[in-house]
């Protein structure tokens, strides 16, 4: 089947950002006709990145080829998991939601307990819809926005593309590069995996993200062998996602507040060959864990982190997630004119969180790359806010196949025994030749296990 050329495109943007060789970009292959019906070309964004992933895994491996299918890509940035059984959490808190204020549309995030008690102090409402629509007609969304944020909450105005492109965040975002890369210390040089089929294994992968990129680069991750410990707060929960994004990985708790469990995270760290994280600006570093000690307590380490709206502007280091960047974006605006209707409309998947996701695999891979050829580390940093603009600068086909959906030969072999019971994944939407994607774990709940290697 011939190559899809806008999958192939973000594939090579995606490559270059990370500073792949772009010669080594045709050994991936798309297969698969179709798309996830939206403004834009999601579809293509998925198998871009899933591809520029799997190419930094098959150009560690030295494997000669890789493929990736468009639409089990697409499908894996929607959920992988089919439970047999059971059924996971509700994926959003009852107030959670697009709200019509005074003069648009604004997006109310409260799946934290923190955030959701922002948003009603702000609004001085009760925990109930029908309480918070009412007192969210009363605000102009920017001022209602600034307010829920200011109180440490997480809101997001519906803005369009062009009022995106003029804000000085959007402007801000605009500017930079979608992958920022520089040199850390040396160490000793590491030594490549010695089983080709799993070219991670040996690597250990020290996990400090939470919901949604930073767990999905590291479960890619895990699906070549890498040995992945996710570290959360003692009160961290999301059990809507967990049996999603767990897979192949151990998780554990520490309170990095507390001395003793601050010392064994840099004991953890000490061996670690990735540290990935999602801590906003600033803030390891009022954890006593800047990144002067993350070098010394493990020269030559591989670091990537991962940002909201941006890493540079007023509103770095802003609190932020893949829906409200949709709607701060213009991307919410853009599928409502698209199709003509009266509310916003987001994209038909959290195509943002997923496809930033991979690029941190991508990067993490490639970081991995150039400890061994050089031995020396090195840190990456991406944002949603950079992965949005590289999405709404393509439009979608105006008429776009969509695909058919999932079905039982679309699930791969075997009934993973998971914390929750039993479920079947898709088949991966990557094959890299001699190295098949598989995991070792089942998805497990966090803090299952000790926060040990």
């Amino acid at each position: 089947m011939p190559e899809h050329v806008s999958s192939a495109s973000f594939l090579r943007v995606i490559w270059s950002a990370v500073g792949g060789d772009k010669a080594l970009a045709p050994r991936v292959a798309f297969a698969g006709a179709g798309d996830l019906p939206s403004a834009f070309p999601v579809s293509d964004l998925a198998a871009g990145a899933v591809a520029a992933a799997a190419l930094a895994v098959a150009e560690l491996a030295g494997a000669a080829a890789a493929s990736v299918d468009r639409r089990l890509a697409s499908f894996w940035f929607r959920f992988s998991l089919r439970p047999e059984g059971w059924s996971p959490a509700p994926p959003w808190d009852p107030i959670a939601g697009d709200y019509a204020a005074a003069d648009g549309w604004i997006r109310l995030h409260t799946n934290a307990p923190r955030h959701r008690a922002a948003a009603l102090a702000v609004l001085g409402a009760a925990g109930d819809k029908n309480a918070v629509t009412r007192a969210v007609a009363g605000w102009r969304a920017d001022d209602l926005e600034a307010a829920i944020v200011d109180d440490g909450g997480c809101a997001a105005a519906m803005r369009s593309l062009a009022a995106w492109a003029e804000h000085s965040q959007g402007r801000a975002v605009a500017e930079e590069p979608l992958v920022w890369r520089s040199d850390g210390n040396g160490a000793a040089r590491a030594t490549a995996s010695a089983d080709p089929s799993r070219p991670l294994a040996g690597v250990k992968v020290l996990d400090l993200t939470r919901v949604l990129a930073g767990p999905v680069a590291t479960r890619f991750l895990a699906g070549y062998g890498a040995d992945v410990l996710r570290i959360d707060p003692p009160d961290w929960n999301e059990p809507a996602i967990t049996p999603e994004v767990t897979l192949g990985k151990r998780c554990a708790r520490l309170d990095l507040r507390a001395p003793a469990d601050r010392e064994t995270l840099l004991g953890l760290l000490a061996e670690a060959d990735l540290f990935i994280h999602g801590y906003r600006p600033g803030a390891l570093e009022g954890l006593g864990l800047g990144e002067e000690v993350r070098r010394r307590v493990r020269p030559g380490l591989v670091e990537v982190c991962l940002d909201a709206y941006g890493w540079t502007g007023p509103w770095a280091g802003r609190r932020g997630f893949d829906s409200l960047l949709q709607m701060s974006s213009g991307i919410a605006d853009a599928g409502m004119r698209r199709v003509g209707a009266e509310t916003p409309t987001p994209l038909p998947v959290q195509a943002l969180d997923h496809a930033t996701g991979y690029i941190l695999a991508a990067s993490a891979v490639r970081g991995l790359t150039k400890r061994l050829q050089t031995g020396v580390g090195s840190s990456w940093r991406a944002s949603l806010a950079r992965t949005a603009a590289l999405l709404a600068s393509e439009a979608a086909p105006e008429a776009a196949e969509p695909f058919a959906d999932p079905s039982v030969a679309d699930l791969a072999d075997g009934v993973e025994a998971t914390a929750w019971g039993p479920a079947r994944r898709l088949k991966p939407p990557v094959a890299i030749a001699g190295a098949p994607m598989r995991w070792d774990r089942p998805a497990a709940d966090l803090g299952s296990s000790p926060a040990r290697w």
